[in-house]
Order: structure tokens, then C-alpha cells, then sequence
């Protein structure tokens, strides 16, 4: 019982996180640290961008659960860390590695969802500036990107 417990408790961590980071980015990225994640719009030379910054802004609150959270035994606050855990790095396998293709691993899939997810963040990344965005999300994204060649 106690495994099922903690499984929900990384399944709603993780889906919790998909709002966070839609919140974030919309709100935080588009808005007040817009300097941070210009770069990532706007491309400029080198392999690391300032928006890389948010790697580490995200891993904060998890790291902080791992801690606490294992202080005297293992409590739902390690859980909720291991979901934001899970969430950082499905967003680096998918942004990083299958969208923007940082790293030279996953360069083609037939997967209808992943072809949607990256027409919606191309459609994202259409606008270079901090207005007028669409797409904030990662994991879900309007049904008009599924099924488009």
C-alpha cells in the first residue's frame, strides 16, 4: 500500500509539474527573467544559453525534497522531489535532446504525440519576442498539432 502511496505521490508531482513549468514559463520566462530566456528564442553562438540558468532554478525544489525528505526516514516530501526529478529529466530528454535537438540522440520518431509536441513548440518558438507566445507547455498541447504531417 505504502508503494502505491508513493507511486501517486510521483505521478501527481509529475503531472503537477507540467503546470508549473507552463506557469513559469509564460509567466516568469516570458515576463521579469525574459533576459534569462531571450537566448533561447533568439539564438546566439555557443553550445550554452543564459535559459540553461533554469536548470538549475528547477532542480532547487527538488533537491530541497530529497533533503528534507530523507532527514529522519524517507517522508512524501523525498516522493515529491523524485516526481520534480522525473519531470527535469523527461523535459531535458524531450526539449533538449528530441526538440532542439542539443545532443546528437534521438533525431527521428514516428510517435504521433512526439511529432505533435515538437510542431507545438516549433509553433512556440515562432515568436521571438516575449509577447504574443503560444504553446508553453511541454507535455500537453492544443489536439491541432496531432495528425499534421
Amino acid at each position: 500500500m505504502e508503494y502505491l502511496f508513493n507511486s501517486l505521490i510521483i505521478l501527481a508531482t509529475f503531472l503537477v509539474m507540467e503546470f508549473v513549468a507552463w506557469f513559469a514559463h509564460k509567466y516568469v520566462m516570458h515576463g521579469f527573467l525574459w533576459n534569462l530566456h531571450k537566448d533561447h528564442h533568439q539564438k546566439e553562438p555557443g553550445f550554452f544559453e543564459k535559459n540553461d540558468a533554469f536548470f538549475l532554478i528547477f532542480a532547487i525544489p527538488s533537491a530541497l525534497c530529497f533533503i528534507f525528505g530523507s532527514l529522519h526516514g524517507i517522508d512524501y516530501r523525498f516522493w515529491i522531489g523524485t516526481g520534480i526529478a522525473l519531470y527535469g529529466i523527461a523535459y531535458f530528454t524531450f526539449h533538449e535532446v528530441f526538440i532542439h535537438q542539443r545532443f546528437d540522440w534521438f533525431r527521428k520518431s514516428k510517435s504521433p504525440y512526439l511529432m505533435a509536441m515538437k510542431r507545438a513548440h516549433q509553433a512556440h518558438h515562432r515568436h521571438l519576442s516575449k509577447e504574443d507566445g503560444e504553446c508553453f507547455g511541454m507535455l500537453f498541447f492544443p489536439k491541432k498539432f496531432l495528425g499534421k504531417g
